[in-house]
């Protein structure tokens, strides 16, 4: 995009510096925000904040970067898929891959692997995040769907956003909540001071989980666990609000290890990951509307850390929230 420069005019008076770049150039206004954090937009020959109100003669320049190159080089990787067609693609992720490119993460991505095996998949989608409908965290296991089509990618987009898709998921928490089975209803929104972070906040979205025991013993439980919204780190958030966080979770658990029995603490400390699993997904196929279903095996490092803590099988699963 070329420089631009110009002036204000009487009536774009009084408006944030933000919002008059974005309207003036037609940007979204986080992009321009972006730009005049890096220097890229000047008030008055200026460095200026995005809060500054503009006044009528004052002399505004523009100057955006380069565009990003977003294109991702495929690479090989494993893929552990549960179910592919001409529309979409069903897999296992592992925990520890990052789904797609972001901040300090360019390369070796699950989008990547996926562009080597699904190369048609390069134009579907948002930049750097080929057939991307939906996200797991990079410590979070199990099922995830992505689009082959641009119009596969549509389709699902809206049953994410409609809410008309099913997740079901699998954790291990410290404690044993009481009711066993519950629902929570907290609004999310980003944290006041810790900006990587969500937290329970009165002006957040509006956010609600399902949670169901299935076995509790020596000071943890595995929970079923249900979506009815998709906010950032919902599940992390929402189990440490209720006061069962996470094992693992190095943002939002906390070391209630310390304080059971000796012969378990090793274990429950040195858990590398949020111990959460997505187990089930179900949502209509996006060309067909035929109902769909899929379930990622229990992870072994999950069934592991339930067997030497609690000293027993992985518990089945099934049970169904308790709905207020």
């Amino acid at each position: 995009m070329d420089p631009r420069a110009w002036t204000v005019e009487p009536e774009e008076a009084g408006a944030r510096l933000d919002r008059h770049v974005a309207a003036r150039l037609d940007r979204p206004r986080n992009q321009v925000q972006r730009w005049i954090e890096e220097g890229h937009v000047t008030l008055n020959a200026r460095p200026a904040k995005a809060s500054a109100p503009v006044a009528a003669g004052d002399a505004v320049a523009c100057a955006p970067p380069p565009p990003r190159d977003d294109r991702i080089v495929p690479e090989a990787g494993d893929l552990s898929l549960l179910y592919s067609d001409s529309e979409v693609i069903v897999l296992d992720k592992p925990a520890g891959l990052v789904v797609h490119p972001g901040a300090g993460r360019p390369t070796g991505t699950l989008a990547h692997r996926l562009l080597e095996r699904f190369p048609e998949m390069a134009g579907v989608g948002g930049p750097g995040r080929p057939g991307i409908v939906h996200r797991l965290d990079q410590g979070t296991s199990g099922v995830l769907v992505v689009a082959r089509t641009a119009e596969a990618y549509a389709h699902l987009a809206r049953l994410f956003a409609d809410r008309r898709t099913r997740k079901v998921y699998l954790g291990v928490v410290y404690g044993t909540p009481k009711p066993a089975n519950g629902w929570i209803d907290a609004p999310i929104g980003r944290h006041p001071q810790k900006r990587t972070e969500m937290a329970i906040r009165p002006g957040g979205r509006a956010a609600r989980t399902g949670y169901a025991t299935l076995a509790s013993a020596n000071g943890i439980s595995v929970l079923e666990v249900a979506l009815e919204t998709g906010r950032t780190h919902q599940i992390r958030v929402h189990l440490r609000h209720l006061g069962h966080p996470l094992v693992g979770d190095p943002v939002y658990g906390e070391a209630r290890w310390k304080g059971l029995p000796r012969s378990v603490q090793p274990t429950l400390r040195d858990f590398p990951r949020p111990a959460l699993h997505a187990w089930k997904l179900a949502f209509p196929h996006p060309a067909t509307a035929e109902p769909l279903a899929f379930e990622a095996p229990v992870p072994a490092d999950l069934q592991a850390l339930w067997m030497e803590v609690a000293g027993t099988e992985w518990p089945a699963g099934g049970a169904s929230p308790a709905r207020p």
